[in-house]
């Protein structure tokens, strides 16, 4: 189980359609990612043209990729960070139809199990958010939501972080 952060770049977050609630849906993500110990690897594009990752999305026991290619299976670091396939891979960020897609894409035809974090995918337009996410789920990506993910993590009640993680959410 890895959490993969796509993109979430300084210079492409504020163009996107709801980028502050996309932010937020991702720093969720990544704060219970951190409290589970679920690895977290974060992609970034082009940093020298659309700037680091937010800071807020990224931290030091993470994995940070830098890539020239849409496609993040195309970097061999990205590959190398990853987990042996069959492995379930929750999958967020930007651009939904450009670099979060052929990330999706890329990872399916390698035989990753990909969960598409419906609520934390975004575009600088929605009508593009809505057929990448159409096309990933016609690929085999599975639809999920932030909360749902989370719950999933936990597994019930019991576990010891399940305070922590649901206060993320409250």
């Amino acid at each position: 189980m890895t959490l993969v952060v796509i993109d979430m770049q300084a210079k492409l977050v504020p163009h996107i359609d709801g980028g502050e609630r996309l932010s937020a849906r991702v720093g969720t993500l990544k704060r219970a990612a951190d409290l589970l110990d679920i690895p977290v690897i974060v992609t970034e594009q082009n940093p020298r043209g659309l700037g680091a990752t937010l800071p807020e999305l990224v931290g030091a026991r993470h994995r940070l990729i830098e890539k020239d290619s849409f496609d993040a299976t195309r970097a061999p670091a990205f590959l190398d960070a990853l987990p042996p396939a069959p492995a379930t891979l929750w999958i967020a960020g930007a651009e939904a139809h450009v670099c979060v897609l052929l990330t999706a894409l890329g990872l399916l035809q390698r035989g990753y199990r990909v969960e598409w974090v419906a609520d934390a995918v975004g575009s600088r337009r929605a009508e593009d958010r809505v057929i990448a996410e159409m096309r990933a789920q016609q690929d085999g990506a599975r639809l999920t939501t932030v909360e749902t993910t989370l719950f999933g993590w936990l597994g019930d009640f019991r576990h010891p972080r399940f305070r922590d993680v649901l206060a993320l959410v409250k």
